[in-house]
């Protein structure tokens, strides 16, 4: 769960400095790449040698120079490389810096700097712990989405005994793995991706087809895999892959076999979602042997409609949430709207190939979600996170 995850952990001048060092070999053996951010106080507990060693990466405590810019940046680097940042122990002295933002050391200004979510473990004595100036800092902080790992209780270096001790680093530990485990809001749900283009055959040899790739619908599979549905992914022709056990994969290659895999699962779904660029015409003959030039003028191929899979399973629904998409060249919202109505669906995903960076073979999507009584514009951005973007709105949905 924490493989390849980027951790920043920040370190405070606390005696309970010490047991971060197990904390930092936990992580890194569990695969998650640790960078280890010191104050001056610190220093005094643990030697950054100890924190180099078991993170196998630096560990900073000032600001340094860029050689080239002349700029000390090294905290703005850090603060956009973590998916995580964890300050353990955190003191009542930063806690109280990190709600007004003073900004003193380089902790502090890789915390201001950070882009990803916060974490904190406090660690101080009793009456430090219990002092109306640390409660309503330590509230602050949940406010303002800072997760919290509680106050353990018992005996504190002061000699006194109650709550102020840091929680234990194996808590601080499944509190952040839990941070990284999949979200379960679609365990009991059963979705259907369409992905791909399908490939219409003239002869064994030949086909008509179109360029899609089957990222978007690969990338809708994984994320709604991750939020624990059940995905049943019918895809066209593809390089693509999958890792998720959530997915279970049927590969076709023809409109009506794209039609018949869905028709099989539809009955135990939740939810369809038709991201597949299905072709809307095949030849109405097929070739059984490869056709040459000298024997067969293919100049002209008569054709014949396909089967309108979207329409088809928008119109039996019977509560079951059908999201199409649509790509256009002109007139897209109005074009968009009148197949949301027309297919009776509940979104329709609009891509424009007026769009730079959208539609087929790109890593990246520019969409606008149409709904019956709205629509929403997203911005260019990795097709990953339009997944996520239209997941979410199918939760509502559903």
């Amino acid at each position: 769960m924490l493989r390849g995850k980027k951790i920043l952990l920040g370190v405070t001048g606390s005696i309970a400095a010490y047991k971060i060092a197990s904390l930092v070999r936990a992580l890194i053996k569990a695969g998650a790449e640790v960078k280890v951010v010191m104050t001056p106080s610190a220093l005094s507990f643990v030697t950054p040698l100890t924190f180099s060693t078991l993170s196998k990466n630096p560990v900073y405590s000032a600001y340094i120079e860029d050689e080239e810019t002349g700029e000390w940046t090294n905290h703005v680097d850090l603060g956009k490389w973590g998916d995580l940042m964890i300050i353990a122990p955190v003191s009542a002295n930063t806690l109280a810096k990190m709600t007004t933002g003073e900004c003193d050391n380089l902790l502090m200004a890789v915390y201001l700097s950070a882009d990803c979510p916060i974490m904190v473990a406090p660690a101080m004595d009793l009456d430090m712990s219990d002092h109306w100036t640390t409660e309503k800092n330590i509230q602050t902080l949940k406010d303002n989405g800072v997760v919290v790992c509680e106050f353990g209780e018992g005996e504190l270096a002061s000699g006194l005994s109650g709550k102020g001790r840091m929680a234990e680093p194996e808590a601080i530990f499944e509190t952040i793995k839990a941070h990284f485990e999949p979200a379960s809001s679609l365990k009991s749900k059963t979705v259907i991706v369409t992905a791909g283009p399908t490939y219409e055959p003239i002869d064994p040899v030949r086909f008509i087809g179109n360029h899609s790739s089957g990222k978007m619908g690969f990338a809708l599979a994984e994320e709604l895999a991750t939020r624990g549905a059940q995905v049943k992914l019918v895809t066209g022709p593809s390089s693509l892959s999958v890792s998720d056990s959530g997915v279970e994969r049927f590969d076709i290659t023809t409109a009506e076999e794209m039609f018949k895999a869905v028709e099989e699962q539809f009955g135990n779904a939740d939810a369809l979602i038709m991201s597949a660029a299905v072709a809307d015409y095949t030849p109405k003959t097929v070739f059984e042997q490869k056709v040459k030039k000298e024997d067969v003028d293919l100049t002209s191929i008569e054709l014949q409609k396909t089967k309108d899979i979207l329409s088809h399973f928008g119109h039996q629904k019977e509560g079951r949430r059908v999201i199409g998409f649509a790509l256009e060249t002109e007139n897209e919202i109005e074009n968009a709207k009148k197949k949301l109505q027309k297919k009776n669906l509940d979104m329709v995903v609009l891509n424009s190939l007026n769009d730079k960076g959208a539609g087929f073979k790109t890593d990246t999507n520019k969409v606008t979600l149409i709904f019956p009584d709205r629509e929403l514009t997203l911005e260019l951005k990795a097709k990953t996170e339009v997944a996520k973007d239209i997941v979410n709105e199918l939760e509502a949905l559903i």
